[in-house]
């Protein structure tokens, strides 16, 4: 089973979630930290690195001598990553997504492709805990193929979980996808409900079935779970505002470890996802 933590915004607790309920998953779990920009998953766990790898787009690269200057190319581009300025074509790769559309619409075949590196996929263990994470290069804004990535990783056969990008833009949809379920975590606040309601409208235009987390329950109101209710959408956890968690987290230490009456909670959202799974 491919578990996604998303969330409509950040510090909802969502690498929380992520961590703990690998942590209760034992043995043989894959925990794979999607959120390329700033990976944090590794400061909660003791890993060794095992493996590190390079990953690349193709990026174009035009011969002058072949170019005509029609122009096609700069057309077929929707992110202006190759435009014309007269004669000549210009590229900038940082807005390159690596589709190589530029070079199948060339009829001259004046463009071929070059490998450009936007990051490093780590593979890195931590006791039973199989972590990879992606590490975006400083000045790179193509961050989906470096998720996608990540996620070629998921070894089959083995339950995962991906820790997902904040948000609702093309890092977070770029992890969703092919997920099994998605668990969205927010908190029982006015902001969390807005981009609660952001999230849900995301999951839903996927189509993957998904349920909610609620994360500090206790400071807030109801409204998100009458949302909730309104909507039919399954509350699976609900996180007190234990400061006790807060200090946890600050120190770097797994809640279900830190605080063990913590366990049953995240054992009881594992039983519920795998009972899902049959």
């Amino acid at each position: 089973m491919i578990i996604a933590i998303a969330s409509g915004k950040g510090g909802t607790g969502k690498t929380t979630v992520s961590v703990n309920l690998a942590k209760v998953f034992g043995e043989g779990i894959q925990l794979l930290d999607c959120d390329v920009e700033e990976p944090n998953v590794n400061l909660f766990l003791s890993a060794n690195l095992l493996h590190e790898e390079t990953t690349n787009i193709r990026i174009p690269k035009v011969n002058p001598v072949r170019c005509d200057a029609c122009g096609d190319c700069s057309d077929f581009c929707e992110f202006n990553a190759i435009v014309m300025a007269g004669k000549k074509v210009l590229i900038f790769p940082e807005l390159c997504h690596g589709c190589g559309g530029c070079a199948l619409v060339c009829t001259k075949r004046a463009i071929r492709e070059v490998d450009s590196r936007i990051g490093t996929v780590e593979t890195l263990l931590a006791g039973g805990i199989t972590l990879v994470q992606g590490r975006l290069d400083v000045g790179v804004s193509s961050t989906p193929p470096l998720v996608d990535s990540v996620k070629q990783k998921i070894q089959a056969n083995h339950h995962a979980i991906l820790d997902s990008p904040p948000g609702t833009s093309c890092p977070a949809v770029a992890t969703l996808r092919d997920t099994d379920y998605v668990l969205l975590v927010t908190e029982p606040t006015p902001f969390g409900l807005h981009d609660l309601r952001l999230a849900v409208a995301m999951v839903r235009q996927i189509g993957i079935p998904f349920g909610v987390v609620i994360n500090r329950y206790g400071i807030g109101d109801d409204r998100v779970h009458r949302y909730c209710q309104q909507e039919g959408i399954k509350m699976l956890l609900e996180i007190p505002d234990d400061r006790r968690i807060a200090e946890a987290y600050s120190c770097g230490e797994i809640l279900v470890d830190a605080l063990p009456e913590y366990r049953e909670l995240f054992e009881q959202l594992r039983d519920s996802l795998l009972e899902m799974q049959k």
